[in-house]
């Protein structure tokens, strides 16, 4: 079967248009249509394609992320997977990792950097995180694979406690959840965090404390005796 000449060029330029269409499709119309959207992440403005672009001042849950940018994968497209990559070019805080849609769940890929928290622990003074090659993978609603190492640095002192390095610990799962299992460089000072799939979380601050007085400060603080020593718990959704 032959093709006319006329034809030829009008299946040409719909085939360009249509290759036009998809490389030029608008990354915000793209992110809420594969439903980046019910991950958390937000920003004030997109702008540019689904295969680089940029946002401002966006936001991942909570956490702040400011200027990044963003593409998604080709490849991951061909096996029912949406990857989204992400990049803050920041020279005091830089930023880079990856989350990924499917069918069964999610996935945040391969992030390095900090994460601002502000209050979103509150009371817990937990201001910021430090990841250092996170992943972490939920399929059917459970935590399937997590890892790499977190040092979450207080918002505010707590009067007593030395933790001026931080809290740090590795990723893994436990019982269908994430848990992030922070640790003092004493070790007498621990945060347990955990975070279900749909965002819910349950936050452990455990502080062994022999000084009566010390224990005072931190009962009119919010803790409560445990079997671990003094003990504050807070839940919540992110």
């Amino acid at each position: 079967m032959r093709i006319k000449p006329g034809t030829r060029r009008w299946l040409l330029f719909g085939a360009f248009c249509l290759f036009a269409l998809v490389a030029l499709f608008p990354l915000r119309l793209a992110l809420d249509g594969l439903g980046f959207d019910r991950l958390g992440l937000s920003a004030r403005e997109a702008n540019g394609s689904v295969w680089l672009g940029a946002l401002n001042e966006a936001q991942l849950g909570p956490a702040p992320l400011g200027d990044v940018k963003v593409r998604l994968n080709r490849l991951p497209l061909l096996i029912g997977r949406a990857r989204l990559s992400l990049e803050r070019q920041s020279l005091d805080s830089p930023l880079s990792g990856a989350t990924t849609l499917s069918a069964s769940g999610f996935s945040l890929d391969d992030f390095n950097g900090q994460l601002r928290l502000g209050s979103a622990f509150a009371p817990l003074p937990v201001g910021a995180v430090d990841l250092d090659a996170v992943s972490v993978r939920f399929a059917d609603g459970l935590c399937q694979t997590a890892e790499g190492r977190v040092r979450a640095q207080l918002a505010r002192e707590i009067p007593g406690l030395s933790l001026a390095s931080g809290l740090s610990g590795v990723a893994r799962c436990s019982g269908g959840r994430l848990l992030l299992p922070l640790a003092s460089q004493s070790n007498m000072e621990r945060i347990d965090l955990s975070f279900a799939a749909d965002g819910s979380y349950r936050a452990d601050f455990a502080v062994t404390a022999a000084d009566p007085a010390f224990q005072a400060g931190l009962i009119a603080a919010g803790f409560r005796p445990s079997a671990n020593g003094l003990a504050l718990r807070v839940q919540g959704r992110l």
